[in-house]
């Protein structure tokens, strides 16, 4: 009987502690806050101008969070660098979530890294981190290549917009006048 409880009292825990997500982690931000809220993950450009195709833009949109209060949070940054939250939401389109990770403001902006998220009320916890295997597969590389690792030098798209815009995003010429003060 002795055991039974033992081993009963462990099963109850293991259950409950798999429903809980680890607090989000510090990564020595501006004014960093850990931060946990409910949101429904919504669309920005249907929740900004009304248009609004079906299941958020199928992952090809940015998403967001329009927390209880009407206020839309832009979650921008997932737990691979520099990319975006797309792929870790797009399964959660128009669905209640519990989103944990980090507000940090720097010059006036504040905006939320997502570094777990859950459905509500019983959804189990997803560490933000799904981009770069889903990036890796459609690109032909392993996911621990280096050229996985540096995906923003390695990504088409990417190239192809530096290509035609600049590094900076201004135009060619721009780029050119930067890159000669420097």
């Amino acid at each position: 009987m002795k055991y039974a409880l033992q081993i009963a009292f462990m099963a109850i825990s293991v259950l409950a502690w798999s429903n809980m997500a680890r607090a989000a982690e510090e990564w020595g931000l501006p004014e960093e806050k850990i931060t946990r809220f409910e949101a429904k993950v919504v669309d920005v450009l249907c929740e900004l101008s009304g248009d609004c195709p079906k299941a958020c833009g199928g992952g090809n949109r940015q998403l967001g969070l329009l927390d209880g209060k009407g206020k839309l949070i832009l979650p921008l940054k997932n737990n691979v660098i520099f990319a975006g939250t797309t792929d870790e939401l797009i399964g959660f389109c128009g669905k209640q979530v519990i989103a944990d990770g980090l507000l940090t403001t720097n010059r006036g902006y504040t905006v939320f890294a997502l570094q777990f998220v859950k459905e509500v009320p019983n959804g189990k916890w997803q560490r933000a981190n799904r981009f770069l295997p889903k990036w890796a597969k459609q690109n032909g590389v392993a996911e621990n290549s280096p050229k996985a690792e540096r995906w923003f030098e390695n990504d088409p798209r990417v190239k192809a917009l530096v290509e035609k815009d600049g590094k900076l995003g201004l135009g060619l010429k721009v780029d050119e006048e930067f890159l000669a003060k420097q």
